[in-house]
């Protein structure tokens, strides 16, 4: 698995998402604030970004339309984003957000190997609340 770079606030998101993810070959880095991202991505280069929807200081819409705009005006290179959200309501936000995919939590390690594989080959990887009868 290549570099991964996750931004959360939570240990315990960012302990599942290195089990399943970090490998010999790759790493995951940490950030625990929204707004420390882009700095982030310029010195780690990741192969992908994974944004907690809430995180300090810029939550994680507000940091994938960030990255989005950077990418638009040529500032930093294209992002494989995938957004993690808290609850099934959040899908609202992930669509708007310009993410590549996203899981709703709570999350395990199947579902974090097969949307972050998804991504990094360039598809999109979403998770929509079920219907109830």
């Amino acid at each position: 698995m290549p570099t991964v770079l996750v931004a959360t606030d939570a240990d315990e998101v960012f302990d599942e998402i290195d089990a399943a993810l970090g490998t010999r070959d790759g790493h995951v880095v940490q950030v625990r604030a929204g707004s420390d991202v882009r700095a982030a991505v310029i010195e780690h280069e990741p192969d992908l970004v994974v944004l907690d929807l809430q995180i300090g200081s810029m939550g994680g819409m507000a940091t994938c339309m960030d990255l989005r705009l950077e990418e638009g005006a040529g500032r930093i290179d294209e992002q494989r984003i995938l957004m993690l959200l808290d609850r099934d309501a959040d899908v609202f936000l992930a669509e708007r957000s310009d993410a590549d995919g996203w899981l709703i939590k709570p999350m395990d390690a199947g579902r974090i190997h097969r949307a972050a594989a998804a991504v990094l080959e360039g598809e999109s990887y979403t998770e929509y609340p079920t219907a109830t009868p």
